[in-house]
This record gives structure tokens, sequence and C-alpha cells, in this order.
């Protein structure tokens, strides 16, 4: 394992200014390009290696978050020293988080370093890409060398037999392992063996659909929906692991796409298929925590036909006090085809409320085709409110209120 060097590391932590660098993690990184083909400046590069950022040209724009299919791209380290292009390409895991002052919490340090710590869980200054209620996530506590092991306390088929898509969702307990998470992050899983070159498989991410106080209130447990590709390695491995094996888990990962603990926000939800994940440990932890909010919150969930959605029963069961749920199907006999963005037309009236609200967050979730219609149907909806979308967008993410995680 080859890790560089920070050269200021040595130095006494009260005498040390810091920088904020982007950086990737190239345990989950899956060499696809995305990030490099967004990059609006040129700051994404990369080598038979690994795929990284120049710190001198980087100036924190964002843009790469979306696309990016694992989540690697969402790191970030605060360094008094920054980490070399060089540097970057002989990593085979991110380096550990400097030391800023010790036996302090980030909360606690009051100056400029805390400052910076903390914009550096949320993404970088200047951009707060994470609610500003958001508590500080935790990240990379556990990485391919160094993984939690869980054991399988449930696995359940959430669609029909008769279903298309197996979709499962799957418990894992962590026993008296520390593995923190909050509603929004994933958790990376290792499936045993090699590919066909004789490498290890790499580490596959999943959104944790549990709330951070674990699957039931007080347990040290998480839930993940999974749903079994064809020829996905991990997504097979998930979905035929039984009751009592044991899992290696990395991560937790993200520190963007995080549920607001402010109980006045509205949540406004738009997700297909396993996109409704996180979705579900945000009406859950509301739910457990905030059940007389008076923040609303709004789900828009797509599939092919109900038999095919995810927690479609346990959804009829949720309140419409709590949650305000539309389905849209896409292949449902006899019926035209109806789409999440169809569906957000439909209803523009409740959707434009919750756009002129000075409290609403905008999540999306779900699979990449979705985005470019979902984005029509805000845009058609504003114009309706004489509202610039495009400047109301750009506002939102600005403020922590508009997040995208497509796959």
């Amino acid at each position: 394992m080859t890790q560089a060097i920070n050269p200021a590391a040595e130095a006494p932590a009260a005498a040390r200014s810091f920088d904020k660098q982007h950086v990737i993690d190239p345990e989950i990184c899956i060499r696809c390009n995305t990030c490099e083909e967004t990059c609006p400046v040129d700051a994404v590069t990369h080598d038979d290696n690994n795929y990284v950022v120049d710190p001198d040209k980087c100036n924190f724009c964002l843009d790469c978050i979306s696309p990016c299919p694992t989540g690697a791209i969402d790191n970030w380290r605060l360094v008094s020293a920054r980490y070399s292009v060089d540097d970057q390409f002989g990593w085979s895991e991110l380096p550990a988080q400097e030391e800023v002052r010790a036996a302090e919490p980030v909360e606690a340090v009051d100056d400029e370093a805390g400052r910076l710590i903390a914009e550096a869980h949320l993404g970088t200054g200047g951009k707060s890409v994470a609610p500003a209620s958001a508590a500080s996530p935790q990240v990379n506590l556990y990485n391919r060398q160094r993984p939690a092991l869980a054991t399988v306390t449930g696995n359940f088929r959430l669609t029909a037999p008769d279903a298309d898509n197996d979709v499962r969702h799957v418990i894992l307990d962590f026993g008296d392992v520390t593995f923190p998470v909050l509603e929004g992050q994933s958790v990376g899983i290792v499936a045993p063996g090699t590919d066909a070159s004789g490498a290890p498989h790499r580490v596959r991410l999943y959104s944790v659909a549990s709330s951070r106080d674990g699957e039931k209130p007080n347990t040290n447990n998480l839930a993940l929906t999974v749903k079994r590709e064809p020829d996905g390695v991990c997504s097979n491995y998930i979905c035929d692991l039984k009751k009592g094996d044991r899992v290696q888990v990395t991560g937790p990962f993200g520190a963007t796409f995080l549920m607001p603990n402010d109980p006045t926000a509205n949540i406004l939800m738009v997700c297909t298929g396993t996109g409704s994940a996180p979705f579900r440990a945000f009406t859950e932890r509301r739910r457990r925590a905030m059940r007389e909010a008076p923040g609303r919150m709004m789900l828009f969930f797509g599939a092919r036909r109900p038999e095919e959605l995810p927690y479609f029963g346990p959804l009829q069961k949720v309140p419409d006090g709590l949650l305000r749920k539309h389905f849209a199907y896409s292949r449902m006999s006899g019926q035209p085809k109806v789409y999440v963005q169809d569906l957000m037309r439909e209803k523009a009236n409740e959707v434009g409320i919750l756009l002129k609200h000075p409290h609403t967050h905008i999540y999306l979730c779900g699979l990449r085709g979705m985005e470019s219609g979902v984005d029509e149907a805000f845009a058609a909806i504003c114009n309706d409110l004489e509202v610039g979308w495009p400047a109301l967008r750009a506002d939102m993410r600005a403020q922590g209120r508009y997040h995208v995680e497509t796959y």
C-alpha cells in the first residue's frame, strides 16, 4: 500500500494553516471517466492507476459530484500541504485526515482551522453542498484493508414473486463494532473472490435505507435496498445472503446527500426503483424523531408496475400527514405510460407551493436518465409561477437545498 507523506504533518497543529483539497477515493472509483468529462476546468486527470484532482486547477465548482456513479468523487481533505497529482497517482486508499487539534471535536474548534474542517465535512467552502442543518457525517472509517464485519440478520424480497425485478431488503448487524451512518449516506460491500483478471472485486456502494438509530430503534444495524442484476457480481452476492452470513463493509461514504435535521424543512423527493432507499431512511427519521415537524415531506416514486415498486405495501401505511405519496407507473396494461416527471406536472400546484418556500429541500435519486425529465418538469412548473428555474436551482444548490444522486 502506497501513500503520500504530507511534509507539514509533523508541524504543531496550532502553528499550521490549512487548505481544503478535493480528492477521489481510489478504493471505490470505477474509473468510468465521468468526472474528467464533466470537469469544466480540466482539473481531473488520470494515469493507469488512479483518477485524481489537480489542486492547482480545481475551483470547487462541484460539477463533478452528482454524475459520479459511486460517490468516489465526493471526498475532501483539510491539508497543511497539498497532495500533488503524483502523490495521488500512487494512492491505493485515501490518506487519513491530518490532526488539526488533538482531542477536540470539530464543533469545539473555534478558529479558522475549525471553520475549514466543518466545510471540508460538507464539501468545500463557498458552496455548502449539504444542508446547513445536517449533522457532520463521519466518512471513510473502514476500507478494504480494514473493513467492518457485519452479520446478516434478515434478507427479504420487496417485490412480488412474479415481478421482473428481484429487490431485497437486507439487514446488517454490526454487533459491538461502531459504524455510525446518517440518512443519505452509503456503505460499500466487498464481494468475495476475484474477477476474470484475478484482481479482487471492486467495492460496490449501496444507499442506507434505515434511520441513523438503526433498522429498529436503538439497534446497531442498518438496512440496504438491493436489486439483483443479471450479471452483477455484488448484487447477486448480497441478494443471496443468508441469515448469519458475515459481510465485509466499508465506509460510510457521502457528505452531501444528507437529510436536514431542521423540522421546518420541506423535503421533496423524486426517485425510481432502489433510489427509494435514502428516502425510506428520511421518512423513518422524521417519523421517529420529528413526528410533529411542521415541514412537509412529498415523494414522487416511479416504477413499471406496483408489483415492482420496492416498499409498496409499507408505504401505503404511512399517513399522508407525514408523507404525501405519488406513484408513477410506466407499464400498466391498457394504460398510458406515466413517469415521475409527468406526475410532477400533474401535481404542479403542490410542487409549486414547495418550490416557493425558502425551507424546501429537493432530492433526486435513481437512474441517471430520469434527471433531464425531472429538470424539465421543474422548469415548466416554475414557468407557470413566473420564476426562473435555472436561477432557483443554482440558489438552492448554493444553500445546500438541491441534491442529485443518480447511477
